[in-house]
């Protein structure tokens, strides 16, 4: 007797024939370079695309023309009103399509040349710049949950669990890992697109992994995370599946997915640095409901369902700071404990949060010294 497995749920796109594609990829495109336009939609997690043909390969960011898109169909505006402007704030290149291709992420503005609201890129860059002479580094750990197309977890079985959490962490073998291709697939298209990606790992949840980018400095952090999301997205959908950024996609015993992201000043990484470290812990404690809200898309419900003392994480209610403490709000590495200069890791973000967001929080508490619920205005 030969029993049949329950089928994976994929998107119909993923039977289409990639042989087929290929010969198409693999014409001469003459002297014509394809770019494609990369944006952050209204919900402030969602990502959106579409390409336009330039008659030249650009070499930097500033050669490449604005454009617009019609906002009403984004969350981003009514539709008497729609036009937005897209504005190329970075340019790598294009793994999908290949030299000379090009990937163009945009800022967002609105018809009266205004940002977007979703466009924390912009306050960002000039906070980043206000502090330029001390360097800030940062390096974001990203989970995620691979899904079929129905919103169940990959690999799973489909009326039930897989084993309890233990095995899977780091795992290797067909069944501990889930979807290593797409994690596979994902890192060379990070390596090529010219994406800072600095590593990957399987997490503790079935389905669930981790890449990590960094380190960059300043507005590069969120530049390089959004565009290594992006190409994640585009690699899910070639396999038919979905890449999920939700903290907390399977209730339950099971660890939700976060953001954890670790900073650094110069003054930290030289000799003695482990006080300006203490100095920043310090100064997180007195703001951390700021912190909260700064760190997920929904002002801080969507970590409401994450961060509950449970799973490795911290209470959302409450401020810790720990050496090697992984259920801290912030943890200080081991080795940075001892060697007494390096990095912290803020383990509050959520997977979804906007790395704009984040690290502009970050800078703006503990390096312009604000305190008190609401940002400054400068």
């Amino acid at each position: 007797c030969v029993i049949v497995g329950d089928k994976m749920a994929t998107s119909a796109s993923a039977t289409l024939s990639k042989a087929v594609k290929q010969q198409y990829m693999e014409l001469p495109q003459g002297d014509k370079v394809q770019a494609m336009y990369i944006w952050i939609d209204g919900t402030g997690e969602g990502l959106r695309c579409k390409t336009r043909t330039l008659d030249f390969e650009p070499k930097s960011v500033e050669e490449l023309p604005e454009w617009n898109f019609d906002g009403s169909s984004t969350y981003q505006s009514e539709g008497s009103n729609s036009d937005m402007y897209l504005i190329p704030a970075a340019m790598f290149r294009d793994p999908f399509r290949k030299d000379p291709n090009k990937l163009v992420l945009c800022e967002v503005l609105k018809y009266n040349g205004k940002p977007a609201e979703t466009n924390l890129r912009i306050t960002c860059k000039k906070i980043m710049e206000m502090v330029s002479d001390q360097h800030p580094w940062f390096g974001m750990e990203q989970e995620y949950t691979i899904l079929g197309t129905d919103g169940h977890p990959f690999g799973w079985p489909s009326n039930g669990f897989p084993g309890p959490q233990g095995p899977y962490y780091c795992g290797v073998g067909a069944d501990k890992a889930y979807g290593r291709d797409i994690v596979e697939a994902h890192y060379r298209a990070c390596l090529y697109a010219g994406v800072r990606i600095c590593g990957t790992n399987a997490e503790v949840m079935p389905a669930q992994w981790e890449f990590q980018v960094g380190p960059c400095e300043g507005i590069d952090m969120g530049d390089h995370l959004w565009v290594a999301r992006f190409l994640l997205h585009r690699v899910c959908e070639d396999f038919g599946v979905v890449a999920s950024f939700d903290p907390k996609p399977i209730p339950g015993n099971w660890n939700g997915a976060g953001c954890h992201t670790n900073i650094s000043t110069k003054e930290m990484r030289e000799d003695g640095g482990l006080k300006a470290i203490e100095d920043s812990i310090e100064k997180l404690g007195k703001r951390h409901r700021y912190h909260i809200r700064a760190y997920d898309p929904k002002g801080g419900l969507d970590n409401a369902r994450r961060l509950t003392g449970r799973h490795e994480t911290s209470n959302i209610n409450e401020f810790s700071a720990g050496v090697a403490n992984r259920s801290a709000s912030i943890r200080i590495p081991r080795n940075v404990g001892q060697e007494k200069k390096g990095y912290f890791e803020d383990r509050r973000p959520s997977a979804n949060c906007d790395p704009y967001g984040v690290t502009e929080a970050l800078i703006r508490t503990c390096l312009l010294n604000e305190e008190g619920d609401e940002p400054a205005d400068y």
